[in-house]
Formats: C-alpha cells, sequence, structure tokens
C-alpha cells in the first residue's frame, strides 16, 4: 500500500481507538497571493453524518488515498484515488462516507479572479471560475499533476519543501483542469447507492493490494456483479477501466516511490506490480512523458 494511504490508514486506527467521531483536519503546505495549498485528511466513516459544505474559494482537491461520496450542484460523483474534485466558489456541497471510512486529499483552493485570470490565459472554453461537473477521473492528461501532489505530500518531490515550486504545480494544475474540465458535462442522473457501494468495494481493494494481479473477475466477485455489468459500473462510476484504474493506481505509487528517495528503478518497477522494468519503463514514458530516470531527475 503507498505511504500517502498508509498515513490515512494510520488515522483511521487512531480514531477507532480513542472513539472519538470522524473529523477533517488540513494542514496547509504552502500558500501565495491568490492561492493556497493543504493536505486534508478526513477520517469520517459510515457511523458520521454528512453536512452542508460551501466552498469559499474555486477548488481543486486531487484525492490522494481513500474514496467518498461527493455531491454538489453538478451532481453525486464517487471520489477515487487519482480523480480530481471540483468546486466552484459560493458552491454548496456534501461530502459522505457511506460505504467505507476515510480519505486523503490535495487540496488547491484559488481566489476566483485569480483562477478566471488562469483559465483565460490557458485559452479555457470556461474562463469563468464555474465548472460544470463535479469531478475528473484519473486522466492522462492530468497523470503527471497528480502524481507530484501526492508525492508533494510524503516525499521530496516537485513542490516538497518550497513555496515557489508548489505555486508553479498550483497554476499548472489549475489551467490544465480548465483546459479539461469544458469536455466533462454534468451527469444529471444520480448513481444508485448499491452501485456506489459496490464500486467503493472494488476501489479499496485496489488501493489496498496495487501490486497483485487482480483479475477482472475477482474486482467484480468482491463487487457482487457478473463481469459485463461489473465493468460497466465501474468505469461510469469512476471515468475509466479497472485496468486503467489498476495501472494508473500502479503508475502513481511508482512515482511517489521515485520522488520520496534513491532506490532502484527495477526495485520500484517490481514493487509496484510490475513484471520487468522495459514494460514499466514503456508505461510510465507513455503516462508521464518521459522515463523514470528523467523524471526522478527533474525533482529538486
Amino acid at each position: 500500500m503507498a505511504k500517502i494511504a498508509v498515513d490515512l490508514y494510520a488515522a483511521l486506527a487512531r480514531r477507532a481507538e480513542s472513539g472519538e467521531r470522524g473529523a477533517t483536519t488540513a494542514r496547509v503546505v504552502a500558500e501565495g497571493e491568490g492561492w493556497s495549498v493543504s493536505d486534508v485528511v478526513c477520517t469520517s466513516g459510515p457511523d458520521d453524518r454528512p453536512f452542508e459544505e460551501r466552498h469559499t474559494r474555486v477548488s481543486i482537491a486531487v484525492v490522494a488515498a481513500g474514496s467518498f461520496e461527493y455531491r454538489s450542484g453538478a451532481g453525486r460523483e464517487l471520489m477515487t484515488p487519482g480523480s480530481l474534485m471540483l468546486g466552484s466558489a459560493g458552491q454548496s456541497f456534501e461530502c459522505g462516507h457511506a460505504h467505507a471510512a476515510g480519505d486523503r486529499c490535495v487540496s488547491f483552493w484559488y481566489a476566483p479572479e485569480y483562477f478566471e485570470q488562469i483559465a483565460a490565459d490557458a485559452g479555457s472554453r470556461r474562463a469563468r471560475p464555474a465548472f460544470a461537473a463535479g469531478r475528473l477521473p484519473p486522466l492522462r492528461d492530468l497523470a503527471p499533476f497528480v502524481a507530484r501532489a501526492c508525492a508533494g505530500v510524503v516525499g521530496r518531490a516537485a513542490g516538497a519543501g518550497t513555496a515557489w515550486a508548489w505555486e508553479e504545480l498550483a497554476l499548472q494544475i489549475a489551467a490544465r483542469t480548465a483546459q479539461v474540465a469544458g469536455g466533462f458535462p454534468a451527469d444529471p442522473a444520480d448513481p444508485a447507492p448499491s452501485a456506489m457501494a459496490r464500486v467503493t468495494r472494488a476501489v479499496r481493494l485496489i488501493e489496498a493490494r496495487p501490486d497483485e494481479s487482480l483479475t477482472l473477475g475477482a474486482l467484480a466477485r468482491a463487487a457482487r456483479l457478473s463481469p459485463y455489468h461489473f465493468l460497466r459500473t465501474f468505469e461510469r462510476l469512476t471515468g475509466v477501466t479497472p485496468h486503467q484504474f489498476v495501472l494508473r493506481a500502479r503508475l502513481r505509487e511508482a512515482a511517489t516511490r521515485l520522488a520520496a528517495g534513491p532506490g532502484k528503478v527495477l526495485d520500484v518497477a517490481l514493487d509496484c506490480g510490475f513484471g520487468d522494468v522495459s514494460n514499466f519503463n514503456r508505461a510510465f514514458r507513455t503516462e508521464f512523458g518521459m522515463s523514470p530516470r528523467a523524471y526522478r531527475g527533474l525533482l529538486p
């Protein structure tokens, strides 16, 4: 299990031992004029009732570990590792954990006028600081930024320890999100709670054992669906197929490990579930646009 998830489950264990109710804690990682980044850990679970909140700024939250349900004016979404939770300033929302406890996000917040300027400069079709959709799935276009954000809160990745590097990442993720989000309209149909529960079970299984040879059949059995219906339901709720989800989970973990320490690329590849280093190099280059060694060389 990735360190970023291990830290979350350690927080959940402490909460269970203390008997306290679930809570959300936010640690400011970096901030500047018009933007801030926080490491946000939530230990709420099925017994904790969600309550309505309001986005005070434009929000782009990278889901780093765990899962939760996000309900806003754009609809109801299942948030999973690698996805981005989108929030517009002034928008009401609820986050719930009806099917599994806990999540960890790297949350980027922007003053509305600051985000609007970034979006306009990036040529976004939706330059105003409002999102039509509530979520972006784990997409290849966003993978480098997601990996850097996750690695930044656990290691020496781009952003770790320097406000300058975090500001660069905040600008990049805002610009790319604004460009990509225009192609993701809101989904008016809310998924059934049973579908949320089934896919959540599969997502948590993948997160706990991303390096294992999980098959479509095994995941379908865990979700108590036929393989065909599981494939359709999983893709609808997460935005990617199970294979894509597993592959990107492994690649995010690999990128985090490359950022966090000097271990051998071969060891990282094998520990993250890749059978050989050539397949790992090929998949890593496809996802991040460079080799693992080149990726590590870019980090401060």
